[in-house]
């Protein structure tokens, strides 16, 4: 029976890693298409009908890159430096609930790769190492332009990950629980925390850009100032893997937050489904409801990215620390007097 349980774990695993590897190979196609239509142009049509094909084209294309090592004294830091990015990029997926439980062959299958009573936790903590991956690597790089980048996403991360913290405290406070499971199934049909935390979901939303490096948040990779950024003296798959890493840390945290405030896999009558059509079949239907919220999160950060400028280091520094963090503080002060006067 366990080791019945742990090949299902397994293969659940290497599936969850496979979707988000393609999650993330195909957000880099919607992001040029995007632009593209944002821009009035066509973009990529070439590889393949539609150029449905083009990541595919361009994974081959790092793949035959010539692979340059610069002079530098640290050269097993600069190949660690992108699988660092890339490997805590795919661990967060770990605990994400991606949908409710499934019954196969008259077993319980529970979508979700591990259930930890302190998910939320271990998702704060793998973020928070994904930072060595951009900071080795620049600094390994032996540019100055590299390590001022690698200073500057350092630096705003750290500053970001306080007020999202707290953002998360005041839902905890709500919820009860740091299980991203408990967390999904307390928001039955629409009663999903964006309601009842809404200053919480834009804090935590506005760092999420920080945290990912996306524009108006992209200080680290300014090219008008730093050339490339961290990821200057790359080439090849070493290249590939930062820019990977960033649409794969882009895929989960949209599910992060579809999961967090938005209801998960929860939809509408989906009990009235579960009774009258099946459990497997309201299920099922929650798993596509849930990919359908993730990327309207993704188009959501590709149409920011393509419509507002990226602020200046002062701005970005400001934003974090005077508004954001004092905003957050608000929350939890609002949600424990909340509490109190529900429970009184």
């Amino acid at each position: 029976m366990e080791q019945a349980i742990i090949i299902e774990k397994s293969i659940f695993i290497v599936v969850i890693f496979a979707i988000t590897m393609l999650m993330a190979m195909y957000a880099t196609l919607a992001e040029r298409k995007i632009a593209a239509w944002l821009q009035d142009r066509i973009g990529p049509n070439r590889a393949g009908p539609g150029g449905i094909l083009q990541p595919l084209a361009d994974g081959l294309k790092l793949f035959a890159k010539e692979e340059f090592l610069p002079n530098t004294p640290n050269k097993f830091l600069f190949v660690f430096g992108p699988f660092i990015s890339m490997t805590m990029a795919l661990m967060t997926s770990a605990v994400l609930p991606w949908g409710d439980k499934l019954i196969i062959g008259g077993r319980e299958v529970v979508l979700q790769a591990t259930d930890i009573d302190v998910a939320l936790l271990y998702v704060f903590a793998v973020l928070s190492v994904g930072v060595y991956g951009i900071m080795i690597g620049g600094w390994a790089s032996n540019n100055k332009y590299s390590l001022m980048s690698a200073m500057r996403a350092a630096s705003q991360m750290i500053s970001y990950e306080v007020a999202m913290g707290m953002a998360i405290i005041a839902l905890i406070m709500m919820e009860g629980t740091l299980s991203l499971r408990e967390i999904a199934a307390n928001q039955e049909g629409m009663n999903w925390n964006v309601f009842y935390q809404p200053l919480g979901f834009l804090i935590f939303l506005v760092c999420s850009f920080a945290e990912t490096n996306r524009t108006p948040f992209d200080l680290a990779e300014c090219e008008a100032e730093l050339i490339g950024g961290y990821h200057t003296e790359y080439s090849s798959m070493r290249m590939g893997f930062f820019l990977f890493a960033e649409y794969a840390s882009m895929f989960i945290s949209s599910a992060i937050l579809a999961v967090m405030y938005f209801g998960a896999y929860n939809y509408p009558g989906m009990q009235w489904m579960a009774e009258n059509v099946g459990v497997n079949a309201a299920n099922i239907i929650g798993i596509f409801v849930l990919f359908a919220k993730i990327c309207f999160f993704i188009f959501f950060y590709m149409w920011v990215r393509w419509t507002i400028p990226r602020f200046r280091y002062d701005q970005l520094m400001n934003l974090g620390w005077k508004i954001l963090i004092p905003l957050a503080i608000v929350n939890i002060i609002i949600t424990g007097v909340v509490i109190l006067l529900i429970k009184s």
